[in-house]
């Protein structure tokens, strides 16, 4: 595993292990994480040298915390850091929170402690409710070391959050796709700029670079046969010097091997091959109208329990192929098909990337009534 200095001579592992896409239980009732298999994956990662475990107090429905505190607990404390995060919209007493995302990981102290997704429609609130004066008190006590946020807003609000401290360092959402046709340059060079190491999460963009669909795969596999498609995004993000860390929601042995190696011995990427990713890219964006990471944030407070991002994946198909790519929505329950939309908008409220889901779920409702 290779290593990138941080403050106080810590050196933290490239790639670090997200808890938020842990394997899980299909078949019982809230699919709870499957712990046998999330902690084999877990044993593996330490033994290869992975030393950052990222969770956040929303993550499997409140469980992630308690399987990352359990799951570390038979390793040295020292051996490894923990990042987990304040949620403003899940429980806005910040103090009650803190203390029960200590409870649930059974630690005395978090090694880096975000504010979880800042977005434009909150970053007032979260500068004025006194929790970042509190979080900074828990930093002095030695209960927090490191302190940061984690970003889903625009450039301004990103300008306004640094106005208000020295922050410690700042995770956004960063990949190639981001980079090209998003704001994720312009949000990672004001980091630069301001000479703050950059935590990335969603390299892969939710596993949409991982299957670029059958032209844009073919790209990238003409160009290197032996290589994932999913190798290629993990590298190019590898290539940005400010990037400290880079997430990823491994939930199979094999993405972490493959993982460890992109980022331990392969090279960064070269000028030729950023030119065979744009070409790629540029086929994904033709094809694809709603770019959703699946982080599923959307739906723990939808009223019909829709599943909104597998809703979504069929938009997508239905844009590009046509509507009779829906067919398969019919076999759903009629309260979970799109139609069951009651456009409360509490999903693009809690989406990071501010998608207009009511809107979707209505247009996929009349496109299901073609069929």
């Amino acid at each position: 595993m290779k290593y990138k200095s941080f403050q106080d001579d810590i050196k933290l592992s490239r790639l670090g292990m997200g808890n938020m896409r842990l394997p899980i239980k299909a078949d019982e009732p809230g699919q709870p994480i499957d712990y046998d298999r999330a902690k084999a994956i877990i044993d593996e990662a330490m033994k290869q040298g992975i030393n950052y475990y990222d969770t956040a107090y929303i993550y499997h429905n409140g469980k992630s915390e308690e399987f990352v505190g359990k799951a570390l607990a038979e390793y040295p404390r020292n051996s490894y850091y923990v990042a987990d995060k304040y949620n403003l919209q899940a429980n806005p007493d910040y103090k009650a929170q803190f203390a029960e995302q200590l409870q649930r990981l059974q630690m005395e102290y978090i090694d880096f402690y975000l504010l979880h997704g800042v977005q434009d429609y909150f970053v007032d609130e979260i500068l004025q409710n006194g929790c970042i004066a509190y979080f900074e008190q828990m930093k002095k006590e030695g209960k927090i070391r490191y302190f940061g946020f984690s970003f889903h807003g625009s450039a301004d609000a990103l300008r306004k959050m640094l106005k208000v401290r020295s922050w410690d360092f700042v995770q956004i959402q960063l990949n190639y796709y981001d980079w090209l046709y998003e704001d994720a340059k312009t949000l990672y060079e004001i980091l630069e700029e301001a000479d703050i190491p950059v935590m990335v999460m969603e390299p892969v963009h939710g596993g949409m670079l991982a299957d670029l669909g059958e032209k844009g795969n073919a790209v990238l596999k003409g160009a290197a046969p032996d290589k994932s498609v999913a190798s290629w995004a993990m590298r190019w993000v590898k290539s940005l010097k400010n990037v400290q860390v880079i997430l990823s929601g491994m939930s199979d042995k094999a993405q972490l091997s493959d993982n460890i190696r992109n980022i331990s011995k392969e090279a960064d990427i070269s000028d030729e091959e950023q030119k065979i990713i744009e070409k790629a890219c540029a086929i994904v964006r033709n094809n694809t109208s709603v770019p959703c990471t699946k982080c599923r944030y959307c739906c723990p407070d939808c009223p019909m329990g829709l599943d909104i991002p597998y809703l979504l994946s069929f938009y997508n198909a239905a844009k590009m192929d046509g509507v009779w790519r829906l067919n398969n929505l019919k076999s759903l329950p009629e309260e979970k098909q799109p139609s069951a939309c009651v456009g409360c908008g509490s999903c693009e409220k809690h989406c990071p990337q501010s998608f207009c889901i009511p809107e979707y779920m209505i247009e996929l409702k009349e496109m299901m009534e073609e069929l």
